[in-house]
């Protein structure tokens, strides 16, 4: 009996069939024989028989979500999904299923030696495994740009590697949260893989110049997470009862929410319909201006196209074959799921274009959530959950003197002249205290230098919608944007005469810190500075849209309105070069920091929910971000959010607990390393504890601050709207600052 009752899934584009399905079928067995994956036991197992492979149907799989490739093309692709599927059951039987992570870390190590950046692997393969590999990878490679093999390369040693991940919480008996899940599912789960195959077939690849920009990251991520909680969908019944997997959406979802299977189902794919809902969003408003910006070539426009197509070939197309093979739970699937039809519509094979009406009308109301919220919500008063300190808190010494210096470099900047800030709202923010709480061992001079940069990243943070949210002014919100960059010199270039308080402040500010720095160092300083002023701009269009954001791309670019990456930047250039750059790229670390910063953004939506939706009408928060997406009330959203700050805490405890360990063993890390990488620990525990003790403190979130600034008599702009949008954080201003060493030049 299956667990639950598929869903109505959003498919708005009609499954192809590519017409050399036989050859692909006829083929892929053949080459699965050579390589030893049919009817060969491996430790004594049978990983899959004929019987088995036939009934998977793998040449399907592909001849539907690459529907025009050629035949040798269709033949190659379905060689390497023949080989991913099978390392999957393989590592399951040997290492899943027995825990034995010692010997599949070894396994997963080996493996990786045969995918040289450049010339051939000098190994023996010793299973199917690694052998198909081998071969797969040198049919491949040589056909492809080495921007291709980089990413190709990358997005297969993740899909590998974080395997790890899933067997070490099998081995915990740990469900992970949903923000966790979805970035691991990214990695493990292999799409990023398949979009990489899809340039291939193709032969279309994504122009260098734009490859790495937020819309086509946004793109693949879109794909990637909607094609892995698709199949979280279909393989629940045999992952979960059968395996005892703990990596399924589904369960993740069901574990969080503390709903029923079927409840969980459903929240399931309403996420995955979002997901779909943001690829097409992207597609339309924001490639074709990143084409505009980075004079993207004709031809490079056009291959782009054509993979954005492939994409979406592969989602129809994957659908298509998960109601179809005998992997998956699908009994019943292509029948009607109860919602509006073509009349006499078909459900036989080919015929998927015929689902299309009912799936859109069933979905119509999520799209319709993001895009009708009615701004300046009257909330009234709000009662939030109740959020400890969670570390010890230690405050600088330095912090009365800081609060006045703040004041008086301020004025001299210009930042309390005009209608942003005065002098007593600067003071009731009080951005200092926070600085003494993530910095505590700041000399004066550093808490000086702390206080500025939140007091910067702040104050533009609510200068943007004052200053252009008002008027939709967007192309000269892009002016000031791209001006930043001429106050940040990386190699000491000759500075403009700054035209308003964020230049000269910004100047004043890069001058200080960036002076003493390596030019490695003040590049990384200053792509973090780019990531979150290129945020206010996404904040401003969605402004203008009246569109709430998708949950997960909520949460990915708070980040940066919040100013994360430039703090963790900041944190690394402290710890000069005792740390291998790699490490920082690692699951563990990506873990600490990313659960971090969440808790804080997290906190800070809870804290100025009211400020933001009743008196700012702003759309970024959590809060209602989660009440459009799940179509609750306030009550539950602030229950789930609440549930998302334990668990993102959680979270840091166990990569910091657990992970930084077993990091420390599997790289073979010195003292100095180690020191340094468990010191970053406390310097995150002090920046999330400084962190809530400043919402809790300040009164830039007290009801009665909000209803000053919204009486006409009182200072500054009157009315509610009109209190300039703030940072949507300590929002971007919770930056720690590091002593500035030797050797850090």
């Amino acid at each position: 009996m299956q667990p639950f009752v598929l869903p109505e899934f959003y498919m708005p584009y009609p499954a192809r069939l590519n017409p050399q399905l036989e050859g692909a079928r006829a083929h892929s067995k053949q080459w699965a024989y050579t390589m030893d994956m049919i009817d060969v036991p491996q430790h004594g197992t049978v990983i899959w028989d004929e019987e088995d492979f036939d009934s998977h149907d793998y040449a399907l799989l592909c001849a539907y979500t690459h529907p025009d490739a050629g035949a040798a093309e269709l033949d190659l692709v379905t060689d390497w999904y023949v080989w991913v599927f099978y390392f999957d059951d393989h590592f399951l039987e040997l290492f899943k299923r027995t825990g034995d992570i010692d010997h599949a870390r070894a396994y997963l190590d080996r493996l990786g030696r045969f995918m040289p950046a450049t010339g051939e692997s000098t190994e023996t393969p010793e299973n199917p495994v690694e052998r198909g590999l081998e071969d797969l990878w040198h049919r491949t490679v040589p056909q492809r740009s080495a921007g291709w093999r980089r990413r190709f390369r990358e997005s297969t040693r993740n899909l590998l590697d974080e395997s790890l991940w899933e067997l070490a919480n099998i081995n915990e008996s740990r469900v992970s949260n949903p923000i966790e899940y979805i970035e691991m599912r990214r990695k493990v789960g292999g799409a990023p893989w398949s979009a990489n195959l899809i340039e291939h077939s193709v032969h279309a690849e994504v122009p260098d110049e734009i490859a790495a920009k937020r819309p086509m990251a946004v793109l693949r991520d879109c794909f990637a997470d909607a094609v892995h909680l698709r199949n979280d969908l279909f393989s629940y019944q045999h992952e979960v009862e059968d395996e005892g997997e703990l990596s399924n959406g589904v369960l993740v979802f069901e574990e969080f929410l503390g709903c029923t299977t079927q409840e969980a189902a459903d929240a399931v794919n309403d996420l995955l319909t979002s997901r779909l809902h943001q690829f097409e969003h992207t597609a339309l408003t924001e490639v074709p201006a990143l084409f505009d910006e980075h004079a993207v070539h004709p031809a490079g426009r056009m291959a782009t196209f054509a993979y954005v197509k492939g994409l979406q070939d592969w989602q129809s197309g994957g659908h298509e074959w998960h109601l179809r093979s005998s992997r998956y739970m699908n009994e019943g699937a292509l029948d009607s799921r109860g919602g509006p039809a073509l009349p006499g519509g078909p459900s036989g094979l080919g015929t998927s274009a015929a689902r299309i009406f009912s799936s859109l009308v069933v979905t119509a109301p999520q799209r319709t959530r993001a895009f009708t919220h009615r701004p300046f919500e009257k909330t009234g008063p709000i009662d939030p959950p109740e959020i400890a300190i969670p570390f010890p808190l230690r405050l600088s010494p330095h912090l009365d003197a800081a609060r006045e210096n703040l004041v008086e470099w301020s004025r001299r900047m210009g930042i309390l002249d005009g209608p942003v800030w005065d002098e007593r709202r600067l003071r009731g923010i009080d951005l200092p205290l926070c600085g003494a709480g993530i910095h505590p061992d700041a000399s004066a001079e550093q808490l000086d230098l702390t206080s500025g940069w939140l007091a910067w990243g702040t104050y533009g943070d609510d200068y943007y919608p004052v200053v252009f949210g008002t008027t939709g002014d967007l192309p000269a919100a892009k002016v000031l944007t791209e001006r930043f960059k001429l106050f940040m010199p990386v190699h000491d270039e000759p500075v403009p005469p700054p035209l308003n308080a964020l230049e000269t402040s910004l100047a004043d500010l890069w001058q200080r810190t960036a002076g003493p720095m390596r030019t490695d160092a003040r590049r990384t300083f200053r792509t973090a500075i780019e990531v979150m002023t290129e945020s206010w701009l996404w904040e401003l269009v969605n402004h203008t849209q009246n569109r709430i954001p998708d949950p997960i791309d909520y949460v990915q670019m708070r980040r940066r309105t919040f100013g994360s990456d430039l703090t963790m930047s900041l944190c690394r250039i402290g710890h000069g070069r005792s740390v291998p750059p790699e490490i920082y790229r690692t699951r563990v670390i990506q873990a600490i920091e990313h659960s971090a910063a969440d808790y804080a953004c997290l906190v800070n939506d809870v804290f100025s929910y009211r400020k933001e939706i009743e008196y700012e009408g702003e759309l970024h928060n959590a809060v209602l971000v989660v009440r459009s997406f799940l179509d609750v009330g306030p009550d539950r959203a602030f229950e789930i959010v609440a549930g998302l700050i334990a668990a993102r805490l959680a979270e840091f405890r166990h990569a910091v607990d657990v992970g930084l360990p077993s990091l420390f063993a599997d790289h073979g890390l010195d003292a100095d390393a180690r020191a340094t990488l468990t010191g970053y620990a406390e310097e995150l525990r002090n920046w999330m504890a400084g962190i809530v003790n400043w919402h809790r403190e300040c009164v830039r979130y007290t009801d009665a601050e909000l209803d000053r600034l919204a009486t006409p008599s009182a200072p500054g702009p009157a009315g509610p709207g009109a209190i300039p949008s703030g940072p949507t954080g300590l929002g971007t201003g919770a930056l720690r600052i590091p002593s500035v060493r030797p050797a850090a030049r």
